[in-house]
Formats: structure tokens, sequence, C-alpha cells
């Protein structure tokens, strides 16, 4: 036996938290950008993925035109930083909707580190920082999908084993339903079965 709806079956937004809550866990954006007038904003986008592998492409959902997506369009770059367990409070504060004029970072006390390839700036307590210039915008409905080219990958040395990012020392949070975030559970490995005749 199952509850079935149509979106037409849900109004308002109770069919988008119905997605939210089934397609879990959703893995954070943490996107770092620069207006053209030079506002540093941060924001958690949790549609988010990785796109393409050659070029390498990631790619980030804007629901509605935030700032992430405006001042992307206006200077063609942002970093994808991980959304690592221990700041979940943080990455939280900067999804508050903090007018144009100020700046993420510094409304919650996050310090921001000089990015290599690109203007806006990563942060400096996530371990690991994407660099992208904007490859496209795909607009669907009351959203743009964000496509970014990695220019540039920074990984901290602590999250390294033999030379790979090691989940459990990433500890990356993610996003379920309604107001539910989730960490890590239990890790396995499983090698892709060859197909035989």
């Amino acid at each position: 036996m199952r509850t079935e709806w149509t979106p037409q079956d849900l109004p308002g937004r109770a069919f988008y938290q119905l997605l939210t809550a089934v397609v879990v866990p959703r893995p954070i954006a943490w996107v770092s950008t620069t207006s053209g007038s030079g506002v540093d904003n941060l924001a958690p986008h949790s549609f988010f993925t990785v796109a393409c592998t050659d070029p390498a492409i990631v790619q980030f959902t804007s629901v509605g035109r935030k700032d992430s997506l405006r001042n992307a369009e206006a200077t063609g770059e942002f970093v994808v930083n991980l959304a690592p367990a221990r700041l979940q409070e943080q990455v939280n504060a900067t999804g508050t909707p903090y007018p144009h004029d100020v700046s993420e970072f510094d409304a919650v006390g996050l310090t921001r580190e000089e990015s290599k390839a690109v203007r806006p700036p990563r942060v400096a307590d996530s371990p690991v920082a994407l660099e992208c210039v904007l490859h496209s915008t795909v607009p669907l409905g009351d959203s743009t999908v964000v496509l970014g080219r990695v220019v540039h990958a920074a990984v901290a040395e602590e999250v390294l084993v033999d030379g790979h990012p090691e989940v459990t020392r990433l500890r990356p949070l993610a996003r379920l339903g309604r107001n539910e975030w989730s960490t890590l559970g239990e890790v396995s490995e499983l090698d892709r079965l060859p197909y035989r005749r």
C-alpha cells in the first residue's frame, strides 16, 4: 500500500517538501562569490553534484535568484567550499537572507582565504575548495542550475590519506527533509562487478 500524489495534489511548497524529504542525503555546496561592487557572499545550496568529469564541471541550483547566482552571472566566478559537520551552525547561518551589501563572512565571523585562480575567497576553515569559472546557467521554472568548470582544487592535508580525500576526515554535512541535517553514518566499501559472459 502506498500514498500517492501528483504535484497538483499538494499546494504551495508541499510537493517541494516531499521531494527534499525523499531525495536524501543531499550534499551542500557552500558557495562563495564576490559581487561586482566587491561584497563577498557565502551561501549553502543543497541541490549540488558533479555534472561532468572531462572537463570537470560541478553544478548547484539557486532556488530563486539568490546572490550566489547573481554574482556568478555578473563576474563569471565562484568557489564551492565543502560544508564540514564541525561548522554546521555557521553553514546554517549563512543561509540567512542578508541584504546584498552584507557579507556573510563578516556577519557569521568566518575567515576568508585567498583563492589561487578566481577572485571570490575560499572559506579558510573548510577542508576543500573548488574554484570555478562559470560554464553556463540553465533556467528551470523558479530555479536556475549553475554549472561551473573547476579550474583549481585545494584540499587540506589533514583530510588526505595517501594523497586522496578520506570521507571520514572530511565529515561532510548533508541536508535531509524539513529542517533536518545529517553527517556520515556507516561507511562501507563495495567493488563494482565486472560483466562476465
